[in-house]
């Protein structure tokens, strides 16, 4: 493991029980960081990964949170801090997908899907960063989406959250630059994944209206990902990658 490009990093991957939480949280392993397996409800399924990463002779330890609970992220990341010895990566994929139309919409809907994507994001950062700078910098990644980027119907909530996390992970990545703390957004396209009841059906003919013809892996993120956390991505800050096939350029 010490020879590892991440060996003696510490990671927290948000969202990770399963999809692309999951694979980059295999991606920081596999490369040798300490990794943190968090979900917010699923306790099998993070354990679930934690386990597959130590039996394939990685670190990593679960731990069940809601990232919009401040006290759960302040426990989750003092836990962290005093188990591991820091962090160093900071992942906030975790995130709500709803299908509801505009006028069909309560508050109360409206504030949980900001809650998880942009106040989460904030808590995980405002609680990290301190860590971060204590140990000479780090790295923090936020997942978007292209529907931000192009508009989707049933989902002004979900694209408000990400059009706030883009603004805020710029502002970060201006501010604490001088720390040796990068922040950037990887944005997915149509990605091969399990979709939740709630995130309603995959848009008929999507596939035709990406470039390259196909979804997307879970694994062709975590591949972004991991490249932004690593000393070759240390150049990169302030950014929103998109990584979709090439359907953003079409609109």
């Amino acid at each position: 493991m010490d020879s590892k490009p991440l060996a003696g990093k510490i990671a927290l991957v948000t969202g990770a029980g399963q999809n692309i939480g999951r694979a980059i949280a295999h991606d920081l392993a596999r490369d040798g960081a300490t990794v943190m397996v968090n979900g917010r409800g699923n306790l099998a399924a993070i354990e679930s990964v934690a386990a597959e990463i130590n039996a394939a002779g990685g670190k990593a330890q679960s731990h069940l949170a809601d990232v919009s609970d401040e006290g759960a992220v302040r426990d989750m990341i003092s836990h962290l801090v005093e188990e591991a010895g820091g962090i160093d990566i900071l992942v906030s994929n975790a995130g709500l997908r709803r299908q509801t139309p505009f006028v069909e919409m309560s508050f109360d809907e409206w504030r949980e899907i900001l809650s998880v994507a942009l106040d989460g994001a904030f808590l995980l950062s405002r609680h990290a960063v301190p860590h971060m700078k204590a140990r000479g910098g780090g790295a923090i990644v936020a997942m978007s989406g292209i529907s931000n980027h192009i508009g989707a119907k049933e989902r002004a909530h979900v694209n408000a959250s990400k059009a706030g996390l883009e603004g805020f992970m710029r502002g970060l990545a201006m501010e604490l630059a001088a720390d040796n703390i990068t922040a950037n957004i990887v944005a997915p396209g149509a990605i091969d994944t399990v979709r939740g009841a709630a995130a309603g059906a995959r848009p008929p003919g999507v596939h035709d209206r990406i470039p390259l013809g196909r979804a997307g892996t879970v694994d062709e993120i975590s591949a972004m990902v991991r490249h932004l956390v690593g000393a070759q991505g240390g150049y990169v800050t302030g950014q929103c990658i998109h990584v979709n096939g090439g359907i953003f350029l079409g609109h």
